[in-house]
């Protein structure tokens, strides 16, 4: 059944990464992304499109692929054994944006479908995605209208989305080996196959669509901001946790490199420059130092979205 709807799926991320690429070209306002095509030899491809040094944007991705083979990697197998000897699609549209300006945040999100099949029996299919916001110098302002859009997109599809997305994207985007959130969260949800096709759908589509409302508005707040080499030097460093993370937890650049995926389409979330300072801390009480109070799951709507409008410094208290 679902897989008759791979092709309305593949149609929709398609027109998904047209629609992201413009409206952050746009935002950028310096550059445009290049696209490069790709293939894979056992099976699919896809095509990536990346932007650097732009107006606002040193580096982003928006990068689509389809992958298929008539086996999964061991990645996939390992944690779902019920899918050994299966046949398998993967379809999905990733994106990663670094800002060159230490204040607008660096952002992430993905969209992506999965179907296992097997002759006489079922398929297996299921929807996964989500965003989340990492910012350098955190805005409460700008945190809470994050989640805003985020709980508006959730909405449509029961009360209790949002806040168990929201909790899934804090476990996930979790960096145990540092004991803090890689930045203030949003969503993210997997092995969705809940109900009807057509309501997962729904709900993918949901997410993929709420990403410009909820990130362009913050580039504009933030982009014009000043900052200097000690801004840029904590950026940097600050970047390091966001590869640390890639390399070490996350499962997409694992499952995509044991597929036989595009290296370079995988690691293009990668930031275009990183740092690594050994036992770094932070000035008591400086703006650096601000930064930890937001690394951990918080339930931003409902302790500080009354007064955020009121509040631009990104002060807790």
């Amino acid at each position: 059944m679902a897989h008759e709807h791979l092709d309305d799926v593949k149609h929709y991320l398609l027109e998904l990464q047209d629609r992201l690429c413009a409206g952050l070209a746009k935002a950028d306002g310096g550059a445009q992304f290049q696209e490069d095509s790709w293939e894979r030899e056992e099976g699919g491809g896809g095509r990536s499109r990346v932007m650097t040094h732009g107006g606002v944007f040193e580096k982003g991705g928006v990068n689509f692929s389809h992958v298929y083979g008539a086996q999964l990697p061991p990645l996939a197998t390992a944690a779902r054994p019920e899918l050994t000897g299966r046949s398998f699609h993967a379809v999905g549209v990733s994106w990663v944006l670094h800002p060159e300006n230490p204040h607008v945040p660096t952002s992430h999100g993905n969209v992506r479908f999965f179907i296992a099949e097997k002759a006489g029996e079922p398929p297996v299919w299921w929807f996964g995605g989500g965003f989340d916001l990492t910012p350098f110098y955190p805005v409460m302002e700008d945190v809470v209208h994050w989640h805003q859009v985020a709980k508006a997109a959730c909405e449509p599809f029961g009360d209790d989305v949002y806040a168990r997305y929201k909790a899934w994207c804090d476990e996930y985007f979790y960096l145990k080996h540092r004991d803090e959130t890689r930045g203030v969260g949003g969503l993210f949800f997997d092995d969705l196959n809940e109900g009807e096709f057509d309501d997962c759908f729904a709900l993918q589509r949901a997410v993929g669509d709420s990403f410009l409302a909820a990130y362009l508005p913050i580039v504009e707040r933030r982009k014009n901001d000043t900052w200097g080499e000690r801004e840029r030097d904590f950026q940097l460093y600050r970047r390091g946790r966001y590869v640390e993370f890639n390399l070490v937890w996350d499962r997409g650049t694992l499952f995509g490199l044991q597929s036989g995926g595009r290296t370079e389409s995988i690691l293009m979330s990668m930031p275009p420059l990183a740092r690594w300072e050994y036992a770094f801390e932070p000035a008591p009480g400086s703006a650096e130092a601000r930064l930890q109070d937001f690394l951990y799951p918080r339930d931003w709507l409902g302790e500080f979205a009354e007064d955020a409008g009121q509040r631009k410094s990104g002060e807790l208290s």
